[in-house]
């Protein structure tokens, strides 16, 4: 399992179609995969694991989401005040 992630991230491009968000606005697909990259790092960091998988999470929201956005979300996580579930 763990080549064939680490072969979809050699291969990664852009963010790939998820028929979650098939609308042409991406907002809501910014924030989910922001929210699964950061709820998969702290998974994994719980168990011990490398977060090697989480990678791919964080590529497509770095792909979908502009910098301001990150940043805010970023800034607010580390004062405690995010509103999403991590």
């Amino acid at each position: 399992m763990a080549e064939d992630i680490n072969t979809k991230l050699a291969r990664y491009k852009t963010a790939p179609f998820d028929s979650r968000f098939p609308n042409q606005n991406q907002t809501r697909n910014c924030w989910q995969n922001y929210l699964d990259f950061h709820r998969c790092q702290k998974a994994l960091a719980a168990k011990g694991a490398e977060p090697g998988p989480c990678q791919w999470y964080y590529r497509v929201y770095k792909s979908l989401c502009p910098t301001s956005w990150v940043t805010t979300w970023d800034e607010a996580r580390a004062e405690g005040t995010f509103p999403g579930k991590i």
